[in-house]
């Protein structure tokens, strides 16, 4: 049986958040991360957000800072629900 890997979410304090399962991060600022998971796309919205921990092999990811909403929408299209920004990548080797 083919299954996909579970997500874990855990938010602590509304400070830090810590994801698994994360395939790509899309648009990112201290306002407002979007990524694709292996379950959809997430949304995150606050204040002061940094992503502390990437590693797309692991599928983790670490964001500190206050934590003020999460959104999430089936399928994996991070285009289809936020395209204003660059994706990490073009915006590391900028």
């Amino acid at each position: 049986m083919d299954e996909k890997p579970k997500n874990r979410l855990e938010l602590i304090d509304r400070r830090l958040l810590m994801l698994d399962g994360v395939e790509q991060v899309g648009t990112f600022d201290e306002n407002e991360i979007s990524l694709a998971t292996n379950k959809g796309f997430l949304l995150l919205k606050g204040e002061g957000m940094h992503i502390t921990e990437l590693n797309l092999e692991q599928g983790k990811l670490a964001v500190q800072g206050h934590i003020i909403s999460m959104h999430f929408i089936e399928g994996k299209s991070i285009k289809g629900a936020r395209d204003r920004g660059k994706n990490i990548i073009n915006r590391i080797f900028k």
